[in-house]
């Protein structure tokens, strides 16, 4: 069995992004396996598929995120402890892996790990949020700059700012830009769902095995990603955010979602 296996979806990506993904998930002295699952029309990113534990898949179309992650997922769950699902423009220094490792041995009770995320300026990205309620994503979306200050206290409740982000916390929606997931949780909960072509894949995923596991915030571990907040500036993107948002709508309930009241109103707990 591996240690931890991995996976990178790539589309078109900058090759020095990528190539530093790869690097970070690899410079590790556990047992790893990584692929690279490439969406994009062209099959260019294979030339950063040179160490034997980079297996490289083609699809030749873009497949979207969890369905592209997926492929490396059935693989993983019979062959590794503990799977990395990790964005091409994420990177980190040697020891990460191995210290979210350990501590997930301790604790089989966890089905997903997060580290402390940072901008590659060292700023926090607050990746832990509430699970949201439709009214949040439209203000924090669509509401126009000027008028964010009148909402600024419900988006920081919503992106949980006044917790001590220095101490472990139980978190229900954790960001998919770098997901440490037992594959003991995916066999039991399932994988992503794919008809979510792209964004809240992750959201959906977290809340599924935290129905049955812990799903964790560690900041023992710290991680730099670029967050490109892509929807923001294409229309395109925007779209698959929107139609993503309709469907886990669809799925968990829009203004009556029980579940997500009990859960917001006692997350997050400490994690010792």
């Amino acid at each position: 069995m591996l240690e931890v296996s991995g996976s990178i979806v790539v589309y078109e990506n900058p090759p020095e992004q990528v190539e530093k993904a790869i690097a970070s998930f690899l410079n590790t002295r556990l047992n790893v396996k990584l692929y690279l699952i490439d969406n994009s029309p062209h099959e260019r990113a294979q030339k950063l598929s040179q160490d034997q534990r980079v297996i490289y898949i083609f699809n030749g179309r873009n497949l979207g995120f969890g369905a592209a992650h997926n492929i490396a997922l059935r693989k993983a769950v019979n062959e590794a402890t503990y799977h990395v699902v990790l964005n091409p423009d994420v990177y980190f220094h040697s020891g990460v892996l191995e210290k979210l490792f350990e501590f997930a041995c301790t604790r089989p009770d966890i089905g997903l790990l997060m580290p402390k995320v940072l901008y590659p300026d060292g700023k926090m990205q607050h990746l832990c949020k509430k699970l949201p309620t439709p009214s949040d994503l439209i203000l924090r979306r669509f509401l126009p700059g000027i008028l964010r200050p009148l909402v600024e206290d419900r988006m920081a409740k919503y992106e949980l700012r006044d917790q001590d982000f220095s101490k472990r916390l139980s978190v229900a929606y954790l960001s998919g830009c770098f997901m440490m997931l037992s594959c003991e949780a995916l066999s039991r909960v399932g994988l992503f769902d794919e008809r979510y072509f792209m964004y809240f894949e992750d959201l959906d995923l977290s809340r599924r095995i935290h129905q049955g596991f812990k799903t964790v915030y560690f900041p023992d571990a710290e991680i730099y990603h670029h967050y490109g907040k892509g929807s923001y500036r294409e229309l395109r993107l925007l779209v698959y955010h929107v139609t993503s948002a309709v469907r886990y709508f669809q799925k968990w309930g829009w203004f009556h979602d029980h579940e997500r009241n009990q859960i917001n109103r006692s997350q997050p707990c400490r994690i010792e």
